[in-house]
């Protein structure tokens, strides 16, 4: 991503995450300047493009700060959390997954988050459920294929060759899960 396409993306608002702390907008003008001179020269040591947002509205908060302590200004750090969710929700997998894990029926549900996300081993998953192996076994693997035909029916994914869900995210108005 070139820093012209991140200024397009971006700048909007960064500058109006800028101005709602510095309240002046020549003031403001400058440190998102400032700020995209700094993202110029550093974009190509960000590792992470999906960590993009956060990382330029860190840097336009740190460029703040020394704004505020060059001028000798006293400020209240906690005014300066970095929301980057300002105007636009980046459309992730993830949000998918939410949506797709919350329609999941409870008894496919809870074996899932137990084995998948908790750790347990299938037996223990069995055990706590109270029910038997081959049950949990099976609802666990129902529940795998829910959430790969969830991911098919929302943003048009497909499994390749291998049985791999392949494909890109959808944008969020196309999406049936999460608009």
């Amino acid at each position: 991503m070139t820093t012209q396409q991140v200024w397009k993306k971006y700048a909007d608002d960064v500058k109006h995450f800028i101005l709602s702390k510095v309240k002046e907008p020549t003031v403001t003008d400058d440190l998102l300047q400032e700020t995209f001179i700094k993202v110029h020269t550093k974009l190509h040591t960000l590792k992470d493009i999906t960590k993009l947002k956060p990382w330029i509205f860190t840097i336009a908060r740190n460029t703040m700060m020394d704004y505020f302590k060059n001028t000798n200004q006293t400020v209240d750090l906690k005014n300066f959390e970095v929301q980057t969710d300002i105007k636009e929700h980046e459309h992730t997998e993830k949000d998918c997954l939410r949506g797709i894990l919350q329609s999941l029926p409870k008894k496919y549900r809870d074996p899932l988050f137990l084995s998948d996300i908790k750790g347990l081993k299938q037996q223990e998953v069995a055990d706590t459920l109270q029910q038997n192996l081959p049950t949990t076994k099976s609802q666990i693997q129902r529940a795998r294929k829910l959430i790969a035909q969830g991911f098919m029916d929302c943003c048009g994914f497909s499994l390749n060759e291998k049985g791999k869900l392949v494909g890109e995210i959808q944008d969020k108005e196309d999406c049936k899960v999460c608009k």
